[in-house]
């Protein structure tokens, strides 16, 4: 499933959203990057702090990648798949 990513407060509900799927606590999960609790908590807060790296690392160690599209492209496809009612 795709989750769209267009602000930061969208990013850090979906970051500790993966992490607690993955029943993982902030410090197991801190612990396992080699930061502080702390640290991910930040970077849960407020993504837009943390360096691309660190938030690929956190990316990986969670078994989930980032997909970029093109808005036109997306709405392009949505607009061929969606049936046509005829009257």
């Amino acid at each position: 499933m795709d989750y769209p990513v267009r602000t930061p407060r969208q990013l850090a509900s979906i970051l500790a959203a993966f992490r607690k799927q993955r029943g993982l606590s902030q410090a197991e999960l801190a612990q396992r990057l080699g930061i502080t609790q702390q640290a991910l908590s930040e970077l849960e807060r407020e993504p837009q702090t943390a360096s691309t790296t660190r938030v690929m690392q956190y990316c990986a160690m969670l078994g989930v990648e980032m997909v970029f599209r093109d808005y036109e492209d997306v709405a392009e496809a949505s607009s061929k798949s969606t049936p046509k009612a005829r009257w």
